[in-house]
């Protein structure tokens, strides 16, 4: 090992090598990343500039909105600068840097998806001491939690990696620079790197989706059991619902990648639900809040109406 030379960079493999799949796939992702800007950003200005909006459960879906576009813009552009070159080389710093903004963004919106299961139980189980609990600093404070506790869990994640020795060969197959893909090409030992992937990722992300689920449980159980009104039923289920598929279509995908302990190191099947949860889940999740939630449509289309006269 102490002959061979360290390596500098490494090149990333993609999703397929086929020209023609290429000259598909390009415009496809691309439409998907710009319908994911464009959707996740009109929620975001709409729950800044309309007052109406101004509640902890819309702030925290902004935060859920400018998480979205900030993980697909880690891995999509590179992804497709790949379908238009044959091979797409990336530094090692670089690759440090976009697998520390990956894991940061993408841990931090399975910790928000909690958070944001907590909102709706305290909402629907507890109305009347919801403004108490769910105030502005406790949702800031809780915000800031999920942002810091991120962060930590993608500092160490870059690293532990760091501090691995890699001689070649320097092919990823992948994408991006996932740590798996990763500890697959180092030569030395990475047996602690796995440990601690396996123990965070259990902490972080298996936690996070046991209280979510065990929130809408509860709040499932309450309506059924304590809600009379059928109107106020339909109202918290239609909320709840847009919330839990937001929840199995962002959690599936990361435990399948993350949380399962063999193999240990990755195939070209791990990129499919990577897919999933960076790119696919982040365009549906615009349309699975305004296409379920009354208040947004009105408001989008006040604000429509105000921006554009004109036209509508």
């Amino acid at each position: 090992m102490d002959n061979k030379t360290a390596v500098s960079d490494f090149v990333l493999l993609g999703l397929t090598n086929l020209p023609g799949l290429k000259n598909f796939l390009f415009p496809f992702f691309l439409l998907l990343y710009m319908a994911n800007v464009l959707g996740n950003g009109a929620i975001i200005v709409i729950v800044v500039a309309e007052p109406q909006l101004h509640t902890p459960m819309y702030f925290l879906l902004g935060n859920l909105s400018s998480l979205d576009i900030c993980f697909s813009t880690v891995a999509v552009p590179k992804m497709l600068s790949s379908f238009l070159s044959e091979n797409q080389t990336i530094s090692f710093a670089g690759c440090l840097a976009q697998l520390h903004f990956f894991h940061l963004f993408g841990s931090t919106e399975a910790m928000l998806l909690a958070v944001m299961a907590y909102d709706r139980y305290v909402a629907i189980c507890k109305p009347l001491h919801y403004r108490l609990i769910m105030s502005s600093r406790a949702c800031l404070f809780l915000t800031a939690a999920t942002w810091s506790s991120g962060f930590l869990h993608a500092l160490m994640s870059t690293v532990m990696t760091s501090r691995l020795h890699f001689c070649g060969p320097n092919l990823i197959p992948h994408f991006f620079c996932d740590i798996k893909p990763l500890l697959s090409l180092a030569c030395s030992s990475t047996h602690l790197n796995l440990t601690m992937l396996n123990i965070d990722a259990g902490v972080l992300g298996l936690s996070s989706f046991i209280l979510t689920l065990f929130s809408y449980i509860y709040i499932i159980s309450f309506l059924l059991l304590k809600v009379h009104s059928q109107e106020n039923r339909r109202k918290a289920f239609s909320t709840c619902s847009s919330h839990l598929t937001v929840v199995f279509l962002f959690y599936m995908p990361s435990i399948s990648n993350y949380m399962i302990l063999f193999p240990a190191f990755p195939s070209e099947r791990d990129m499919i639900p990577t897919l999933m949860y960076c790119i696919v889940t982040p365009v549906l999740n615009p349309l699975i809040y305004t296409l379920k939630n009354k208040e947004v449509k009105s408001t989008l289309k006040k604000f429509l109406k105000k921006s554009f006269p004109e036209r509508i």
